[in-house]
């Protein structure tokens, strides 16, 4: 799956770090070992920062918390969003699918709701869905 270039949304990541055998699991683990090109923005991380210290299966510090989107950024490659004009049901996800928009990426693998009902018109699927078609 190499060059298969991917966004991966807050929601993925976070299930993918609080449950590695579980498929986001298995993605975060195809990215972080190189299968896939994962695109990130900045607005991702950003909740991913917020929302993780929230999980109680995650015993991470700030500081680990901090460092562990540091290395994200740096094993990804990060884009600014591009505002969609597209009517989004929640306009917090505007950024998520800006990013895909922006990274003209294959993907945007979700479990959002919102995002998913525009899978009609871009590229967006869910990581069971993903993994189904690429999973290594």
């Amino acid at each position: 799956m190499p060059g298969l270039r991917v966004v991966l949304d807050t929601n993925v990541l976070l299930s993918g770090i609080a449950y590695i055998n579980g498929i986001p699991g298995r993605i975060v683990t195809a990215w972080r070992s190189g299968g896939i090109d994962v695109v990130l923005s900045r607005y991702i991380l950003d909740e991913l920062v917020r929302v993780l210290p929230r999980l109680n299966r995650i015993t991470l510090s700030e500081t680990e918390i901090r460092d562990l989107a540091d290395s994200f950024m740096f094993l990804a490659e990060t884009v600014e969003p591009v505002m969609p004009d597209e009517n989004i049901r929640d306009r917090a996800d505007a950024p998520v699918l800006g990013t895909l928009l922006a990274a003209k990426a294959d993907y945007l693998i979700t479990g959002d709701k919102d995002l998913l009902a525009l899978a009609e018109k871009y590229p967006i699927v869910t990581p069971a869905a993903f993994w189904q078609r690429h999973g290594i």
